[in-house]
Formats: C-alpha cells, structure tokens, sequence
C-alpha cells in the first residue's frame, strides 16, 4: 500500500523554550506543514509514501527535501518553479499563555501553483491511498484547483482519499471563505477527520451540546455531526473526530472517535500533563489512523486507537514531526504509559 500526500512545507522557527518572541535573540529552525507531517509518520510506520508540493529552486528547499528524505518520504514528484519557500513563527505557550503562530507563507511556490503543474496520473501510479488537508485549498485560488484537480484523479482511479477539514482562519483571505471552496472537495473525499471548530467553519454544521474549554470532552455528542456529515456528503465512508479537552497549555486530555454509517467508536482518553510541543498532534493522529485503517483493515477500533496513541507520543517530541515507530505506539496501546528507560 503506497501513500500521497500533497501540500506546504515550511520553514519553522521558533522560539527556544516557553520564551517569548520580545525576550528571545534566537531561534531553531526545523520543518513543517500538515500534509509533510503525515508523510513524515507514515514512513516511520515503514509505510512507502510521496509527499508532493511546489518548491523554489535554492538551498534552502534543498535542505528541507535533504530533511523528508533522511526520514524515508518520497521526494521524487516534487515540482519546482517560483522563489520561496513559506515560513511560519512559533511561540511555546504555557499554563494559561496559550501558544502563538505568525505565517510568513504570502507569495510561497505553493501559492502560485496553478492546474496541470503536477501530472497526477504520474504521481498516482502504483498509489492505493491520497491525503489532503484543509490547509492546502486555503492558501490560495490555484492551490484550491490543484488540490480539487488531484482528488478527481484520485476518484477515477479509485484511490481511497482522506482529508483532514483542518480549518485556519488566519489563511482564508485571498477572497473566498472556506465554506464556499472547501465542500467541492470534500465531495470526493472517503475518510474526513475534523473537530467541532472545522465541521462549523468549513461545512456549517453546528456542533451540539459540547464545550471544550472546560478539560472534558463528551464523545457521544459528536454523532450527530458524523451523522449529518455523512448525509451530505455520500461517498464518505468514516468520520473521525479528535477530541482535545484544553486544561491549559500544558496540559491536554486527549482521544478520539469514529463513526462508520452505524457504530461510534471511542478510543480511551489519555492526560498529557507535561506537553512538550503540540504542533502537529492532528497530523501525527491522521498519519497514525491512515496507518491504522490499511494495516488493520476491518478493526475501526484498533484503527483508532492506534490514532490516538500516536498522537498521544507526538506530543512528548518537539518539533512537527512525530518521530515514533509502531512498536513504540503499541506499547502505549497495551497500557505501558510508564516512560521507564529501555536498556
């Protein structure tokens, strides 16, 4: 089973520590960006997997396609053209300091991509599975086509194809909102993961009877919006919905549900008391469910839970990218949380 994931990479520079953007002189440079992120899990699960985005031709693209490939990422259908690569600033939040994020990503080689720069009957050859993410559509106008234009491929070739709604609205702002793009695409889409913000913002469902500010969270009220998530959207086959409770910045309950057309899973809820960094904890539960549902085919249960276990460890590894393997996951899974030294 092969995977494609399409979407930005980014330079990202953050702060050291819990330091604020006014107190520090410095700051570490990694990578990263939604669709890169799941890529990134993937091939730590020893799953083949491409990530596909446009990126300038200089060194410091290089030096992020050098990054995907030292983790195993297919970096073959790249495309190149344009003159930068986008960046975002991060600032570690703590306790009731929530954390902070400025893009610096206008004018990026993504943004300008327009129809028939990726040949996606190429990029799809010998693929079993494609993922996108709300992210992409709303950087720009031409980003939204490419996306559309790979999920139709995706179709004709019956190629599962999953989506997280992932709604940012500090990135719909080059004339079209969310809910006027993203339900075209969407359409095409097999496996949809969302939390209540994104079923709101991007498809105008309102979500019932939930409160996520309080540290707990009610799985049982996110049914209906599976439900009426599926009524509109047929060919959808899973709904999958991340359920974080926010104590504070620190501190995170954390699990998941899914529902299949007529059954609601729940994962078990895990504390992360002592966040290390929660950047791309959806990413790593994407790549850890898209593992989960094509190597446990039939067991949405041990699908999920597998998700939600992931994503648990993401947020013990700084940086965007969750840096753990199967077997690490599935030691959580049978309930050895302890962090014991492993000699």
């Amino acid at each position: 089973m092969k995977v494609v994931t399409f979407g930005e990479i980014m330079l990202r520079l953050a702060t050291p520590g819990y330091l604020r953007f006014s107190q520090t002189d410095n700051l570490t440079a990694t990578f990263g960006g939604g669709e890169a992120n799941v890529a990134v899990s993937l091939a730590n699960f020893g799953m083949p997997v491409d990530f596909v985005t446009r990126l300038p031709k200089n060194d410091l693209a290089q030096s992020c396609v050098m990054d995907l490939r030292k983790y195993g990422v297919g970096v073959d259908q790249i495309v190149y053209g344009g003159e930068r690569l986008g960046i975002y600033f991060l600032e570690t939040g703590a306790v009731s300091r929530g954390s902070k994020v400025i893009y610096d990503r206008a004018h990026s080689s993504i943004s300008e991509i327009k129809s028939g720069m990726i040949d996606w009957d190429k990029v799809f050859e010998g693929v079993n599975w494609f993922h996108w993410t709300g992210i992409t559509p709303a950087i720009s106008q031409g980003a939204a086509d490419v996306c559309l234009e790979a999920i139709q491929k995706a179709n004709e070739k019956g190629i599962t194809v999953s989506c997280d709604l992932n709604y940012r609205k500090n990135l719909w702002n080059y004339g079209r909102k969310a809910s006027e793009v993203m339900p075209a695409l969407v359409a095409g889409t097999d496996i949809i993961l969302g939390n209540e913000e994104d079923a709101e913002k991007v498809l105008g469902i309102e979500p019932e009877g939930i409160d996520v500010t309080g540290g707990h969270v009610e799985a049982g009220a996110y049914e209906s919006v599976s439900k009426q998530i599926m009524s509109r959207f047929p060919r959808c086959k899973k709904v999958i919905t991340t359920l974080r409770g926010s104590v504070n910045a620190n501190h995170n309950s954390w699990s998941g549900v899914l529902w299949d057309g007529d059954q609601l899973f729940e994962a078990p809820t895990y504390q992360i008391t002592d966040i290390v960094d929660r950047v791309g904890g959806g990413d790593s539960f994407m790549g850890g469910l898209i593992y989960g549902l094509i190597m446990y085919a039939g067991n949405d249960q041990k699908a999920l839970n597998f998700a939600v276990a992931a994503s648990c460890l993401k947020h013990t590894i700084y940086g965007d990218y969750n840096q753990v393997s199967v077997e690490e996951v599935e030691k959580l899974m049978e309930g050895d949380a302890s962090g014991r030294v492993a000699r």
